[in-house]
C-alpha cells in the first residue's frame, strides 16, 4: 500500500485491521461518520465466499466488526416465539453473517440517552452456507453518546419475502 502511495492513515488502518483479523487482510472500501461512531465497508480480496465486512469505527473499542456473531443478544433471540416457530420449521436454523456488499447501508437513529444505534439485518440459515434462507434477524448495536459500545439488542424478524 505504502509503495503505491496510500495515504499513511489508511496504511495503519490497514495493520489494525489485520491484527484483529487475525491475519485476514482487508481495505476499507467504503466510510460514512455517523457522529460519535462510523461505518466502514471493507472488502476482502482473499476471502473465498464473500468479499465484503462491515464494521463500526471510531468509538470505543476503535474497530468493532459487526460480524462477530458473538456479540449478537442471541440469547434473546433464541427465547422470542418467533425464533422458536422458525426453528419448528427449519431445525437447523441459525443466525450467520450478512452478504455486507457495500450497496445496503444500515439505519442509524439516535439511543437512550444521546447515544447512537445501528440496525443491521442477518441472514438465518438452515444449516450451511448454500442452505435455505429461513428469514432475518434484526439487531441494534447500542454505543452512548461518547461513541463507547454497549452491546446489542435483538429487534425481531422478518420473512425473506418481506426484505
Amino acid at each position: 500500500m505504502i509503495k503505491t502511495g496510500a495515504p499513511a492513515d489508511a496504511v495503519s488502518f490497514t495493520r489494525e485491521l489485520y491484527k484483529q483479523n487475525h491475519g485476514e487482510f482487508g481495505v476499507m472500501t467504503g466510510f460514512q461518520d455517523e457522529g460519535p461512531v462510523a461505518f466502514a465497508w471493507i472488502t476482502y480480496p482473499l476471502r473465498a465466499n464473500t468479499n465484503y465486512g462491515f464494521l463500526l469505527v471510531n468509538g470505543q473499542p476503535r474497530i468493532i466488526n459487526v460480524e462477530d456473531l458473538k456479540l449478537l443478544d442471541t440469547k434473546t433471540m433464541k427465547q422470542s416465539f418467533q425464533f422458536k416457530d422458525l426453528k419448528g420449521q427449519f431445525p437447523n436454523v441459525e443466525v450467520w453473517p450478512g452478504d455486507r456488499d457495500g450497496k445496503i447501508w444500515p439505519n442509524s437513529q439516535t439511543g437512550p440517552n444521546g447515544g447512537i444505534q445501528f440496525t443491521v439485518q442477518y441472514p438465518l440459515i438452515n444449516g450451511c452456507h448454500a442452505c435455505v434462507r429461513a428469514g432475518f434477524a434484526i439487531f441494534n448495536w447500542n454505543f452512548d453518546a461518547r461513541g463507547k459500545f454497549l452491546g446489542t439488542t435483538f429487534q425481531g424478524m422478518i420473512d425473506p419475502s418481506l426484505r
